[in-house]
């Protein structure tokens, strides 16, 4: 035994600490570590509308793209990041709820809440091109190179074929064995889907082939100073791919962050 590598000890102590937990009945994922938990930086704040119930949130070249909620007051945005100015809006019927939003071919997808309708505009003049149809709610929504991902509240991550909206496959989203409920708005960075979490101040970094939380971003303390409504919760991620910036923002909330993900120590 005294020859083996380290990296062999490790091998044999992950395998002992599965047989042990397993001849002892204990389920596998409880066997398994906790997610950690990171905290943040903030790099740089920028003005927010705070009237914007902020339910989807995608940055587009150069722009940030907003899907706003409420009956009655929900929106199709463009936003300059820089100033806030909401430079193009359309505005939906009373009738309709506003909820994720996200692009695919020249195309933007405005989810519903429960009309059970998302819809398609063209991404430059915001005119509208045709419906999709859904089932159960609609939360957040973000893409992979294949298609849609979908929240709904639940702890259910469902992937969409993007020109119909089928259903191709869903995850549960899991913590050491349990589910993480309240998904809520959603973004795809480098191989991850980072979901707000309703009424919380964390953001899931979440597997999308096993649904496992890999890490949580607490984000406690990020708009203290500020007094806001109860409803105006932490729900909005957009990621810059090309300069790999993290925005987020929140609902009601009267600025938008730039942060870095920082280990916790």
């Amino acid at each position: 035994m005294k020859s083996l590598t380290a990296r062999g000890a490790l091998v044999l102590t992950l395998a002992a600490g599965a047989y042990w937990a397993a001849s002892r009945g204990v389920p596998e994922a409880l066997a398994q570590p906790s997610a950690r938990v990171d905290t943040f930086r903030v790099l740089k704040a920028y003005p927010h509308d705070s009237a914007a119930y902020t339910q989807g949130l995608i940055y587009r070249d150069g722009f940030l793209f907003e899907s706003t909620g409420l009956n009655g007051q929900s929106t199709l945005r463009k936003v300059r990041l820089e100033t806030g100015e909401v430079v193009q809006q359309r505005r939906l019927e009373r009738t309709y709820f506003a909820e994720g939003l996200e692009e695919w071919n020249g195309q933007l997808v405005q989810l519903t809440w429960q009309s059970n309708i998302a819809f398609v505009y063209d991404l430059a003049s915001f005119a509208p091109r045709r419906t999709l149809a859904y089932t159960g709610e609609g939360w957040g929504l973000t893409r992979d190179r294949e298609g849609f991902i979908l929240s709904d509240g639940t702890e259910r991550l469902r992937f969409l074929q993007p020109d119909t909206f089928r259903e191709i496959r869903r995850v549960t989203v899991t913590d050491r064995g349990t589910p993480v409920r309240d998904l809520n708005e959603l973004e795809y960075i480098r191989g991850e889907i980072y979901a707000n979490v309703w009424h919380t101040d964390r953001i899931a970094r979440i597997s999308p082939q096993s649904g496992r939380v890999t890490a949580w971003i607490d984000l406690r303390g990020l708009m203290s100073g500020y007094r806001l409504d109860s409803e105006a919760v932490l729900n909005g991620i957009a990621y810059d791919a090309a300069r790999n910036r993290l925005f987020v923002t929140g609902k009601l909330w009267p600025r938008l962050f730039e942060i870095e993900v920082v280990p916790r120590k």
